[in-house]
Formats: structure tokens, C-alpha cells, sequence
């Protein structure tokens, strides 16, 4: 029983640094971006139109477990702050008044985002044999031909819910990861990213 106790409480740590994090990481994703890299892929979503989320079933279940973790706990714990800081009195000058409802409003937005990105979730079904063209989940071992280095840059092809360049996950898109769809082993594309174009060769797929 214990451990079982032990586990859930890790499990919701683990979430609670994911919502901690996410609008610091939103905010630092600027600056560590490097030219001519995928990691500038960055596609916004059209909010005039319902889409897809395509993802895997280890990434719908991390986003329920972010969902479930923010409603329920994060939203009592903000909720605990701001009477706190109301008992202060004067709210003109109050930071941590200002500070709490900052946070509350950034993650009700994020509570609708994964709500919505949930609802219209699509599964990637995985699959055990090797597709002979890059589709959504392929790895892929790329020679980039444009700065012409000898070490292969390695992606995998994710939906854009689970993509995140600097773990070398780029969406499917993204303009490097769409013009790799459907490649095979030896082909070569281009695309265009706002440092220029690209040219990659593809040498491995799994």
C-alpha cells in the first residue's frame, strides 16, 4: 500500500513539474533555437478550424495525466494563493495577488488546450514492421547536405502535440518534417525554414 502511495504521489510530482514548467519553456524556446535547424519548424495552429491531434498512446495518456493534475490539484493550490493574498488587503500593491492570478489565467488557458487537444486525439497506431517510406513514428538518420557535416542529424516524425526539436522530435508539419513524408532510404529534400533552405539526404529509417 505504500509504495502504491509512493507511486501516484511520484506520478503527480512528475506532472506538476510538466504545468510548472510549460510557460517557462515557452518563453526560453526563443532563445535556444539555432539557425537553419528544425527546431524553427514551428507550425501555428489554424484556431478558425477543428483539427486532429494525432498522437501516440504514451503522449494521450501524459496529457490526460497533465489534465487530471491541473484541475485537480493546481487549481485548488492557485485558488489556496489568491484568498491568502486578498487577506493581505490592498490589492493595488499586492505581488502576490498579481502574481497568482497571472498563473491562474495561464493555466485555465493550458486546461483548455488539453482539453480540446484530448477530445479530438487520434491514436498513431505503432506498428512492428519497418514502413518502407517515412510516415508518422519513422526515425530518421538525415545527412544534412546544405552544411555538410559528416554527423547524421536523427528525428523522429511526431505529431505536432508531442513534437519538441531539442529532444529530436519534429512534427509531421513542420516544413522538414512534411517533406519527408513518404521519402525512402537514399532520397533527398528540401525545405525551407527562416534561415533559408535546407537540403537533407536520408540514409536510415526504423
Amino acid at each position: 500500500m505504500a509504495k502504491t502511495a509512493k507511486s501516484k504521489s511520484s506520478t503527480k510530482a512528475k506532472a506538476g513539474v510538466k504545468a510548472d514548467k510549460s510557460l517557462k519553456k515557452l518563453n526560453d524556446f526563443k532563445d535556444k533555437l539555432v539557425l537553419g535547424s528544425p527546431a524553427l519548424d514551428i507550425i501555428l495552429p489554424d484556431n478558425g478550424e477543428e483539427k486532429t491531434t494525432l498522437i501516440t498512446k504514451e503522449g494521450l495518456e501524459k496529457l490526460i495525466e497533465e489534465l487530471n493534475y491541473l484541475k485537480n490539484i493546481k487549481r485548488r493550490e492557485i485558488a489556496a494563493r489568491i484568498k491568502e493574498a486578498i487577506s493581505y488587503g490592498d490589492l493595488s500593491e499586492n505581488s502576490e495577488y498579481e502574481e497568482a492570478k497571472n498563473e491562474q489565467a495561464f493555466v485555465e488557458g493550458r486546461i483548455l488546450e488539453l482539453e480540446e487537444k484530448v477530445k479530438s486525439a487520434k491514436i498513431i497506431e505503432e506498428s512492428t514492421k519497418v514502413a518502407q517510406t517515412v510516415q508518422l513514428g519513422t526515425t530518421v538518420y538525415l545527412k544534412n547536405l546544405t552544411k555538410k557535416k559528416d554527423d547524421l542529424e536523427v528525428y523522429t516524425i511526431v505529431g505536432s502535440t508531442e513534437a519538441d526539436p531539442f529532444e529530436g522530435r519534429i512534427s509531421n508539419e513542420s516544413p522538414v518534417g512534411n517533406a519527408l513524408l513518404d521519402k525512402q532510404k537514399g532520397d533527398k529534400i528540401k525545405a525551407h525554414v527562416p534561415a533559408g533552405s535546407v537540403e537533407y539526404q536520408i540514409m536510415k529509417m526504423e
